[in-house]
């Protein structure tokens, strides 16, 4: 059994794999952004008669003291599943919005780690899991902030894994596909809070449209919470997980394409 922190863990696909790597004995530390959260989770951790494995800790990443509070804890892993998206066209959108997204998925999510990462190289043993996203490995119209700060995700994981290897410190990705947990829909929204027609030359009706190409194609978050609770505990588990597996072929087509495409063409499975 094994002593597991999971950030961004009052919701989604991080709250159902707390509870369920809880339901499987190990002992988990779950961080939710703000207290009524914690509220929330206590109350199903009881339903499921597995409060005494949950320690449900305040842990906003953007929060010096929050972080400072987790850093105390030993842990065998840290799953960094904390994350934030905005949408809209990157030629418009203000940049201010992306750099809230780099931040929270990219900057704080690393600053979070080093403590741990220091912790385990020190003791020669430990993983950490960055739950990226297909986001991370494509691209998507309207949603350029969010992939820009999970391509940038990937290449940190991708170079800790070869940096940390020699100290016994294992890395490893997990990148779900669009799954219906309410995150995406709000993502696709957030726009709105900024965006206006008069002002903007890309019509709000044409992201509407590009939205409704993923959110009517979502699938049952179970999927991925089964998956990511199976793979979390594994000492060898795979550096990248894709869910669903039909998504990893996807992934590497759209990789292959980019570089046959023109510069004034576009990727059409995508438009």
């Amino acid at each position: 059994m094994k002593k597991i922190m999971i950030t961004g863990a009052g919701t989604g696909l991080g709250k159902g794999t707390a509870i369920g790597l809880a339901k499987k004995g190990h002992q988990v530390i779950a961080g939710v952004q703000v207290w009524e959260q914690k509220s929330k989770l206590l109350e199903e951790l009881k339903e499921h008669k597995i409060e005494d494995k949950v320690e449900v800790i305040k842990l906003d990443i953007l929060s010096d003291l929050d972080c400072q509070n987790a850093a105390r804890y030993d842990i065998d892993i840290l799953v960094n599943n904390a994350g934030m998206g905005q949408s809209g066209p990157v030629g418009e959108m203000p940049v201010g919005l992306i750099r809230q997204v780099m931040e929270t998925n990219v900057f704080s999510t690393l600053e979070f780690s080093q403590p741990f990462i220091r912790a385990m190289q020190e003791r020669g043993s430990g993983k950490i899991v960055f739950v990226s996203s297909i986001a991370g490995l494509t691209t998507s119209p309207y949603l350029g902030a969010y992939n820009a700060s999970k391509h940038a995700l990937e290449s940190i994981a991708q170079s800790l894994r070869d940096e940390l290897h020699s100290f016994g410190v294992s890395v490893a990705s997990i990148n779900p596909g669009p799954f219906e947990t309410g995150f995406n829909d709000r993502m696709y929204e957030s726009f709105e809070q900024w965006h206006d027609d008069d002002y903007y030359f890309t019509n709000k009706k044409t992201i509407i449209e590009a939205s409704k190409k993923l959110l009517e194609n979502q699938f049952d978050p179970q999927i991925m919470i089964d998956e990511m609770v199976n793979v979390i505990p594994q000492d060898d588990q795979a550096f990248r997980t894709i869910v669903p597996k039909e998504f990893e072929k996807m992934c590497k087509a759209y990789q292959e394409r980019q570089y046959d495409l023109k510069c004034n063409e576009i990727d059409k499975s995508k438009s």
